[in-house]
């Protein structure tokens, strides 16, 4: 029994720290942009800056969380629907150093039109599988859909 309460512990701790590592090493990438993105005129209804990481960090968990109840489920579908979940998690991670780093800020905005798909894709396996995985991630599409409102915005306003 031990046994697979410790397996299952592990598997939760490796999505968290993988999905929690994809988002510090795109910010470590994306860092000059970061000191530099207060200085852009910035859409209504912008956060502060320091809602930022908190946010990123609540959701990288709660896909990790996502993550491991799908692996756990150890369904037929299970494997499909995490090679969705590890493609949505490679997008997002480039996201960032394209957004700052690069200051690519409408090439970054397709790339979150294909998070966007990839993140429903995701939900929609997830659900099949084990409805609460894919319900932790709604979440998360609210918060990629309010991103997308302020990457267009930022855009749009320093052209």
């Amino acid at each position: 029994m031990k046994t697979k309460t410790n397996k299952r512990i592990w598997t939760y701790v490796g999505f968290i720290g993988g999905a929690l590592a994809v988002g510090a090493v795109s910010a470590l990438i994306s860092m000059k942009g970061f000191k530099e993105f207060p200085m852009l005129k910035k859409p209504p209804l912008s956060p502060p800056a320091a809602v930022f990481p908190i946010a990123w960090t609540a959701l990288y968990a709660l896909m990790g969380v996502a993550a491991a109840r799908i692996s756990i489920a150890d369904t037929p579908e299970s494997k499909p629907a995490l090679r969705v979940w590890a493609a949505q998690l490679i997008v997002n991670g480039l996201w960032t150093p394209i957004f700052f780093g690069l200051e690519w800020r409408l090439t970054a905005f397709v790339v979150l039109m294909l998070l966007i798909v990839l993140v429903v894709m995701t939900i929609g396996r997830f659900k099949r599988i084990d409805v609460p995985a894919g319900n932790l991630l709604l979440p998360y599409l609210v918060w990629l859909l309010f991103a997308a409102y302020l990457n267009m915005g930022v855009y749009l306003l320093n052209r």
